[in-house]
């Protein structure tokens, strides 16, 4: 199976949730049934909300390609980021190395569509996704519109709540009025992208389809390993095939 290099850190425990759906993803009976991975649990990458929101000066971009350079150094043979804003430095990443980007933004964008061709996507993530559009190129190729929260400071202090106290009854309770906000607004279906809220995504009530691009990066993810695995190799190893939508 082929090694993954996984960019993490951002926060620490949306890294290590993405490492444990890796692993329930995989039926496996022994340890080599599952998939490789490389962490790079690197808490001291510069704040990506600060740098886009607060026009900070530490710059995340040339920190998350060296981190990338040095997965690759590692071994990994293809890398992840279990950070929806960080996708804003994605082609910085993608070039760092010769190795594959599976891009998070783009597989959920394909994923959306797939639910609702030409339909609206309620974008329950970051402020920064929407000031710098992360989302709006591959929701464009897709032919799919954003919705967004109206109210982004709610969204933001969530955020900031689940990173200093973990995720909380409260914090899904107000996770789920803005996902009532986004289908008011015309959504067709919710998209969790922030893997803060990842955390969450159980305990949301959306009243629409939602799906969670942590989960979509976990199938990527796993797949990828896996491709060049012949069904005779490793008679325990298969994938379960998970679809991350919920009613």
């Amino acid at each position: 199976m082929r090694k993954i290099g996984v960019l993490g850190g951002m926060g620490p425990e949306a890294t290590i949730y993405f490492m444990q759906q890796v692993v329930a993803a995989v039926e496996a009976h022994d340890d080599s049934d599952h998939i490789p991975l490389l962490v790079d649990n690197n808490t001291q990458v510069p704040s990506r909300i600060k740098a886009i929101l607060e026009g900070g000066n530490d710059d995340p971009g040339p920190v998350l390609s060296q981190m990338a350079c040095g997965l690759v150094t590692a071994g990994a043979e293809a890398l992840v980021m279990p950070c929806n804003t960080a996708h804003y430095y994605a082609d910085q990443i993608a070039t760092a190395t010769d190795k594959p980007f599976l891009n998070m933004v783009d597989l959920s964008c394909t994923e959306a569509a797939r639910v609702t061709p030409g339909g609206k996507v309620g974008l329950l993530g970051s402020p920064a996704l929407q000031q710098v559009k992360v989302f709006e190129q591959a929701l464009e190729h897709t032919g799919l519109t954003p919705i967004y929260a109206a109210e982004q400071g709610r969204a933001l202090a969530t955020i900031r709540s689940i990173k200093a106290q973990g995720p909380s009854e409260f914090a899904a309770h107000t996770l789920s009025d803005i996902c009532a906000q986004m289908a008011h607004d015309g959504a067709d279906v919710i998209c969790v992208c922030c893997t803060e809220f990842s955390l969450l995504t159980s305990d949301i009530n959306a009243k629409l389809p939602m799906f969670d691009t942590l989960q979509v990066l976990v199938s990527a993810a796993v797949e990828y390993s896996r491709s060049g695995v012949s069904s005779s190799d490793g008679k325990h190893g298969g994938t379960e095939q998970r679809r991350a939508i919920s009613p």
